[in-house]
């Protein structure tokens, strides 16, 4: 009998690893009835995630870095509503198509350039998009070794959603950093 070894989870993001601050998900709250079930699919640190139980949400939390198993791309839960994730920015063509596919509202926190591009701009127009702009450039959260003393973003980030019914195609909030 074989048994299987379990290997420790490697860090895939790299460059990727943006970790999203909690008061970058408070403006999508709103937006999100309380009776969903949130699949939050690149977990990372887990802010998304708590700001929604936090606030009397359910969620299901995963993440490829913490167990290979839950690929976003192979991996999907049982029964969940509402995708809502910082995804990795490098892939990010790759994951709205995925959330398109799946055929469940999302909320994908995007560099506002993923408005530009001939692959991403078809899928807005065959499937369409809301966009929740944000006031203020979000500052992510760096892995220690990578984050410097004083961090500050250098783009703006908006929630591209589809499935929400928000009242129009371009919602405005409020962030209040702390």
């Amino acid at each position: 009998m074989s048994e299987k070894i379990k290997m420790p989870p490697k860090k895939l993001y790299g460059r990727d690893d943006f970790q999203t601050p909690k008061y970058g998900v408070e403006p999508l709250l709103k937006y999100i009835p309380k009776d969903w079930i949130i699949w939050e699919c690149a977990e990372g640190i887990g802010n998304i995630t708590s700001v929604f139980r936090d606030n009397g949400y359910k969620v299901i939390g995963t993440d490829i870095s913490k167990n290979r198993e839950y690929d976003f791309f192979t991996f999907r839960p049982n029964n969940y509503d509402i995708v809502v994730t910082n995804p990795p920015y490098s892939e990010k063509d790759k994951w709205l198509k995925r959330c398109y596919n799946l055929n469940k509202p999302f909320a994908l926190l995007l560099p506002l350039t993923a408005l530009e591009g001939s692959k991403r701009q078809e899928l807005y127009r065959k499937y369409g998009l809301q966009v929740i702009l944000l006031n203020r450039r979000i500052n992510f959260v760096l892995p220690k070794d990578k984050a410097p003393e004083k961090s500050s973003s250098w783009f703006a980030s908006a929630w591209f959603t589809w499935g929400l019914n928000l009242p129009s195609d371009l919602v405005f909030e409020t962030i209040m950093r702390r």
